[in-house]
């Protein structure tokens, strides 16, 4: 978006101090050959025990994974601590965690326990390496910079994880969606006094940032408490269940509590001295926190100037192959970007703004999903089922939404994957570009790599849950686009091969544009008129994109960084199997990773060559 998601990023994994800084979790998975049994068991029982800790730091993180039950039902009532208490706990945790991993010899470990091993002491590393930038929220995933943001807090995700993620099947989680609800409030203002805290420090959202979220938190409070989403959810729902009607108390938190916080924040945000300066070399130590971004999101360590060379490069080599497909269309006239422009905006390709145009694109997208499933015999051996659910995004919060997210399974395999697409807008959306982005979020991408998660429980390593690298999970749903071109999807549809080829070029330009604003001192205008004007996608998305770089640094560059590798490790495998390589093999070794730094890629496909090799 996600195209696809900040949303995932900022939330995966403890990747942030906060409560409702981390939605859906990008969640990691060991190989089959990783039973407890086959690995080391005092690895196995250090990652326990760490895995234990980070979820009782992170309640919506236990939820999310189905893991809010038995011994830890308590986190279901539950919302994760944003306080600056909580946050020295969080490193509390992060540092004793990296010092029992530090106790084992990496040297005698073998196989999946490698893979584990070193994903959890990068992402551990990576917590330790932000506890340098005091402000914003850092974590075993990089940081963000600002507390509140278009894409970020509480205010715009609280209200969606107690209606999508918290179960009310019962009495019982009756009674903790209200604990949970009275807990809201606390958090916003908990936010509120880390804004004040950090502009103290020169560390203050760029104007227009500022300008949105107060845009969204205006439409939030412009809505009767009673008819507010907190709820409506637990009425519907405790209605259903024949259970006590909680209306008057919810509405009586929301009138009392929630509300007046959303004041506070909303004047401090008001207070702001802002200014358009939008990449974070404006603040202390800027460079540094770049590089330190940069790092986490790509786990390369790749500089700024050679990512935004490689973007160049990248976006030309693509821009040829988009030009041959036009021009096989007649479509011949002004550059590649111009055209595409054209094509965007072509009625042709549009669904008309209303529901019915919305629901038309949710079952186009639905369409492409049951289209790629046939061919996945071709691209692995798992015969994963990875059951998807498309949904659009939620109205309350699409002004600063992503264009498009996948939130996993659980864990526990009684929800499925969600694929949310933002409709906002219906220009945004031409036909011809849906095929691409429903591979990248549901099949083979996000959802089918999330979903040996959920379908093999039994072997999945408890610390694998709970940490994910972005540059791995969107490396690895670009590539899947690539997969889906490869096997045949747009044989007959020149224009679904150009929306796939616009896709990567897309993410190429996000590393021109992401290290032009944050290394190079670019101004968002420059940024948004690079990017129309070399992807030909509509004005009004690129701006949200280019906004949402600025609230995440570094995040968009991890896509094509993480798909290079991907394909630079399958090239070496297929050289050094030659008639022996099978890209089911190499893309199930991966997938069966559920995600590693790049830096310890090349051993999982050394590893895969050896058992190739050996068979």
């Amino acid at each position: 978006m996600f195209d696809t998601t900040t949303r995932r990023q900022l939330l995966q994994g403890v990747a942030t101090a906060g409560a409702m800084t981390a939605l859906p979790a990008a969640a990691r998975a060991a190989t089959p050959t990783a039973t407890p049994a086959a690995g080391d068991p005092q690895l196995a029982a250090a990652f326990r025990t760490i895995a234990d800790q980070l979820l009782q730091r992170s309640p919506e993180q236990a939820t999310l994974l189905g893991m809010d039950r038995g011994a830890n039902a308590v986190l279901a009532s539950r919302l994760g601590d944003a306080s600056p208490a909580g946050e020295a706990e969080d490193r509390r945790v992060f540092a004793t965690s990296r010092a029992l991993l530090g106790k084992f010899d990496r040297r005698k470990l073998q196989g999946a326990d490698i893979n584990n091993y070193d994903a959890a002491v990068w992402a551990l590393d990576t917590a330790r390496a932000g506890e340098r930038f005091p402000f914003g929220y850092s974590g075993t995933s990089g940081g963000t910079p600002y507390v509140v943001t278009q894409q970020n807090g509480t205010y715009s995700q609280a209200a969606e994880f107690l209606d999508s993620y918290h179960r009310v099947e019962d009495a019982a989680g009756a009674d903790a969606y209200m604990s949970r609800l009275d807990q809201v409030a606390r958090n916003i203002d908990d936010e509120t006094a880390r804004i004040t805290a950090d502009a103290a420090k020169g560390v203050i959202p760029p104007n227009f940032i500022v300008t949105n979220a107060l845009g969204q938190q205006a439409q939030l409070r412009g809505v009767a408490a009673g008819e507010s989403r907190f709820v409506t959810s637990i009425a519907t729902r405790t209605r259903k269940l024949g259970l006590p009607d909680p209306t008057a108390r919810a509405t009586a938190t929301v009138t009392a509590k929630i509300y007046p916080a959303l004041d506070r924040q909303m004047a401090a945000l008001k207070a702001l001295k802002t200014n358009d300066d939008a990449g974070v070399w404006k603040l202390p130590d800027g460079e540094a926190y770049y590089a330190y971004l940069l790092k986490a999101q790509t786990t390369t360590s790749l500089s700024a100037a050679e990512i935004h060379k490689t973007g160049w490069e990248q976006n030309r080599a693509i821009e040829a192959e988009m030009d041959k497909i036009l021009r096989s269309q007649g479509l011949t006239k002004g550059t590649v970007g111009e055209r595409t422009v054209a094509l965007t905006s072509d009625p042709r390709f549009l669904q008309p703004d209303s529901d019915a145009g919305r629901d038309a694109v949710i079952a186009y997208c639905q369409g492409r999903i049951d289209a790629i499933r046939p061919l996945m015999p071709r691209v692995s051996k798992l015969g994963l089922k990875a059951d998807v659910e498309v949904r659009r995004v939620p109205v309350d919060i699409q002004d600063g939404a992503s264009l498009g997210y996948m939130n996993f399974a659980s864990a526990d395999g009684k929800r499925p994957a969600i694929y949310y697409i933002n409709l906002k807008e219906m220009g945004f959306w031409p036909q011809w570009t849906l095929a691409s982005l429903t591979a990248h979020e549901a099949i083979p991408g996000h959802a089918w790599q999330g979903a040996f998660l959920a379908e093999h429980p039994e072997i999945v390593s408890p610390m694998a849950q709970l940490i994910g690298f972005n540059a791995f999970t969107e490396g690895w749903a670009l590539y899947a686009e690539q997969l889906v071109d490869e096997f045949g999807l747009y044989d007959n549809d020149p224009f679904g091969r150009l929306g796939y080829f616009q896709a990567q070029r897309f993410r190429a330009v996000r590393l021109i544009v992401d290290t032009g604003l944050h290394a190079m001192r670019w101004s968002r205008t420059k940024a948004i008129d690079t990017m129309v004007a070399e992807t030909g996608r509509d004005r009004g998305a690129v701006t949200s994109e280019i906004d949402r770089y600025c609230a995440s640094p570094g995040q968009a560059c991890g896509y094509k960084i993480g798909h290079n590798e991907i394909l630079k490790q399958r090239e070496r495998a297929r050289a050094v199997l030659g008639a022996r390589f099978d890209v089911r093999d190499y893309n199930d070794a991966l997938v069966e990773t559920g995600g590693v730094p790049l830096a310890a890629l090349p051993g999982v496909v050394d590893r895969m060559i050896a058992r190739v090799q050996k068979a």
